[in-house]
């Protein structure tokens, strides 16, 4: 699996947390989540032997955890700033479906990349939806991958830009 699709992933994971319990402090929310991916894949690569409540100091994070995160934050922090916008662009094109009745992963998917359509010109929009049904057919039901792509090619209709390539800056 790439960095990006794994750094979101992350980041749906992150999304999927705070709409069912929206933290208090964010920033201090954020670094407890990289920190319990951290822990628990130190677990796994010690094949279970360390404790699972078992507070040991954390090393620092390797190039490639660091990586992940740099990705994955913006991604998070964004999508939360604009979930409004998100949702009222999930609304207006998911007819006869009431966003909070939305699978609750299906809704973070959205929102997601719907951010990065929207937001991110550094990401072709098509990557963002091929994202999104990806992550939506490992993470959520069978039909997932088919509603979140119908919604988001409606969203990418709308677009002003280029849907394959990223917007180069001047």
């Amino acid at each position: 699996m790439g960095m990006r699709r794994e750094a979101r992933e992350r980041a749906i994971q992150f999304l999927f947390q705070c709409d069912l319990n929206a933290p208090d402090q964010m920033v201090e929310a954020l670094d407890h989540f990289w920190d319990s991916q951290r822990r628990s894949a130190i677990a796994q690569a010690s094949d279970g032997k360390s404790t699972w409540g078992e507070q040991v100091e954390l090393p620092p994070p390797t190039t490639a955890e660091a990586a992940l995160r740099l990705f994955a934050d913006p991604l998070i922090l964004g999508t939360i700033e604009h979930r409004a916008e998100a949702d009222a662009v999930i609304t207006k094109h998911a007819k006869n479906w009431d966003i909070s009745r939305m699978a609750a992963v299906d809704r973070n998917i959205l929102r997601l990349a719907i951010f990065e359509m929207l937001h991110r010109e550094d990401i072709p929009p098509v990557v963002s939806i091929n994202e999104a049904v990806d992550i939506a057919k490992k993470f959520s039901t069978d039909d997932s991958g088919k509603f979140v792509n119908g919604i988001l090619d409606k969203v990418r209709s709308e677009l002003m830009r280029a849907a394959r390539t990223p917007v180069s800056k001047p």
